[in-house]
């Protein structure tokens, strides 16, 4: 295939090892025109920020054969794909630090952990009992890199889970089928994208098939759930929450979210820890990898075979 240029939107994309000796990075600043000695570039590595700016560019680099994201997230990134240019993901990047966020919030939530640091603050020994994470039915809205980290995480705590995909397969139930295992759920996890089938999957007909004291967990996208529908719900005390994604994102001050009760709300750090970005760019030379040998890479989702 010869020498594949990669243009890359951080110096971490600079200073780590290039996949093979056929391929040379450079450095481009998310937004801004691409430099002017690298238009002949093949491959862009972009990060989850900037779709409208650099994708509008897309077009001025007329040997782009690749866009490999940094992010499992990749749906904002179509809309400006060139025909005929392949766009890969990062998944398996931020998988196990997403998984690990969702344990957190389970055990926080069942273990009872903002009421003890409350006692805490106002000096009250406030012992009591408290539920278990042990036993809990958990469904899973996903059956991707996710939801499998997810589900490795959970089976040592004793909790049964069941992952949901748009297909059934082995260890997999259809979302077509799930209304049959709402009423039955301990929690329900959402770890989708954006997408017309996920938008509000969980609105309020869905969260009314939910016994009370199911909690809800959004680590995937803010669009998947009717954010007015959890509000209410919320509100009456029925549910419980767990947000790391929110619609709208970022949440405006002011929003009712805010100061909803029974929940926590973090501002999609799931995935932001140490060492993230090091384990995104990993992946993401994997995939330029086998790109520049001629192959597919395995994390791609749109663009020809």
């Amino acid at each position: 295939m010869g020498t594949v240029k990669v243009l890359v939107p951080d110096d971490l994309g600079l200073e780590l090892p290039t996949p093979t000796a056929d391929t040379t990075m450079a450095f481009y600043r998310p937004g801004d025109p691409w430099p002017s000695d690298h238009l002949d570039a093949d491959v862009v590595v972009v990060g989850f920020d900037n779709a409208p700016e650099t994708g509008a560019r897309f077009a001025d680099l007329p040997g782009l054969r690749l866009v490999q994201t940094l992010n499992a997230g990749y749906e904002q990134w179509v809309p400006h794909l060139p025909e005929g240019v392949v766009l890969s993901n990062g998944r398996g990047a931020h998988g196990g630090s997403t998984a690990e966020w969702v344990v957190a919030v389970l055990l926080s939530i069942y273990r009872d952990l903002p009421g003890f640091r409350a006692h805490q603050a106002d000096g009250v020994w406030g012992f009591k009992d408290t539920e278990t994470l042990i036993g809990k039915r958990v469904v899973v809205l996903g059956a991707g890199d996710l939801a499998v980290n997810l589900a490795a995480r959970l089976v040592p705590f004793e909790v049964e889970v069941t992952l949901v995909g748009r297909r059934a397969r082995d260890g997999v139930v259809a979302l077509s089928d799930v209304d049959e295992l709402l009423p039955g759920a301990d929690a329900v996890v959402a770890m989708l994208p954006a997408t017309e089938e996920t938008h509000h999957l969980l609105d309020a007909r869905f969260l009314g098939r939910l016994r009370d004291g199911t909690v809800v967990v959004n680590a995937g996208r803010g669009s998947a759930v009717d954010t007015d529908a959890l509000l209410a719900e919320l509100i009456s005390g029925r549910l419980r929450a767990a947000l790391d994604v929110t619609d709208p994102e970022p949440l405006p001050p002011g929003h009712p979210l805010w100061s909803a009760p029974n929940l926590i709300l973090t501002p999609h750090v799931a995935g932001s820890t140490e060492g993230a970005w090091e384990r995104a760019w990993r992946v993401a030379q994997d995939q330029i990898d086998v790109f520049a040998t001629g192959g597919r890479p395995p994390n791609a989702v749109v663009g020809p075979d």
